[in-house]
């Protein structure tokens, strides 16, 4: 690791610390004086997670729809959708085939939303592999916080949405199982 370290004309103050009956100075840091020259880090994986939008509609007829209509306007396609309401809002969890537009056009109509990266497995034969799944994230001890299906079939098979604690961890365990992880790349359209 190279730091470099950048000099200023006049030095702070050094900063007295109680320690017993005396106090004991010691020099200032100043972590915004100082530029980390770190090495890129790369993805394990080709591609990069799927990012998931969490966008806060009120809990009104049509707040959905106008959404899925903004985005169908500008040619963006729900991929997976989950929504979860409470009595006086709704979360509508989705994925989309251009995400960059979906961030874009939700800023520009002022569409209150949130974003996270989920990990997305294509399941061949989701009667068996359903389980072997939750099976090899429980061993790994990686604590699943939601999932729900993709609505395409992006390679053919079923596909599982899951946000858990620990994406590289979740990679690893379940490439490291045989599961077939995708990327936004292989769902968008």
């Amino acid at each position: 690791m190279r730091w470099r370290s950048v000099i200023r004309k006049s030095a702070p103050a050094p900063i007295a610390v109680p320690m017993g009956d005396r106090q004991v100075a010691f020099p200032p840091v100043t972590f915004s004086q100082m530029a980390l020259d770190l090495p890129k880090t790369s993805s394990k994986r080709d591609g990069p997670l799927v990012k998931q939008f969490s966008v806060f509609l009120p809990n009104k007829v049509g707040a959905m729809h106008d959404v899925l209509k903004l985005l169908k306007a500008h040619d963006d396609h729900v991929m997976a959708m989950s929504v979860s309401e409470s009595t006086d809002s709704a979360i509508a969890r989705l994925i989309v085939s251009n995400p960059e537009g979906a961030e874009r056009l939700f800023r520009q109509n002022n569409i209150a939303f949130g974003t996270c990266e989920v990990v997305v497995v294509e399941m061949r034969e989701v009667a068996t592999e359903l389980s072997k799944l939750f099976a090899a994230l429980f061993m790994a001890e990686v604590n699943v916080h939601f999932t729900y299906p993709l609505l395409i079939r992006p390679l053919g098979q079923a596909a599982l949405a899951l946000h858990v604690d620990d994406n590289d961890c979740a990679i690893s365990v379940l490439s490291g199982a045989g599961f077939h992880l995708l990327s936004q790349t292989d769902i968008s359209r």
